[in-house]
């Protein structure tokens, strides 16, 4: 299964001028990916990215059915302080996934951490939006290749 399974790791935070570029790479790049046989899409449910890549796999799951996206949350907690907005569409991807498991019941200091630990030990490719070699999606995408996760970085393309 884990052969099968690819996970998204990228930065909350995205330039306005890049979202588009990053949805047709997101989009050509999953295609590719169900093309080879890759089914399970694993996602860590934070805004940004995260988000990006969910909506996209939701929007691919009308046309392959067999896909499937499975939500790997850090707490139950995750959108206390998130807007109004940004929690309705969390709530859509919640809904409309196939799969989700929280890492804890309330935030705690690592649950993040063992967020991506979890998500990069169950997976034998990532896509991720990496342009900082600093904070949570570097760490991630490091820890992963160390594990032998093949990387494909949109932000390089």
């Amino acid at each position: 299964m884990k052969d099968k399974t690819c996970f998204f790791t990228g930065h909350r935070s995205i330039n306005t001028n890049d979202i588009e570029k990053i949805k047709l790479n997101l989009y050509h790049i999953i295609e590719d990916m169900i093309s080879r046989g890759i089914i399970y899409f694993g996602c860590g449910g934070a805004l940004g990215f995260d988000t990006l890549a969910a909506q996209t796999i939701l929007n691919f799951k009308k046309q392959y059915p067999q896909i499937k996206l499975i939500m790997v949350y850090p707490c139950k907690n995750q959108t206390k302080y998130w807007k109004a907005y940004d929690i309705d569409i969390y709530n859509h991807i919640k809904k409309h996934c196939d799969k989700y498991v929280y890492i804890s019941q309330n935030y705690i200091y690592d649950c993040m951490f063992k967020r991506n630990r979890h998500l990069a030990d169950h997976s034998a490719h990532c896509v991720c939006y990496l342009n900082k070699s600093y904070g949570g999606t570097f760490y991630t995408v490091n820890y992963a290749m160390s594990k032998g996760v093949k990387i494909i970085n949109i932000a390089a393309l």
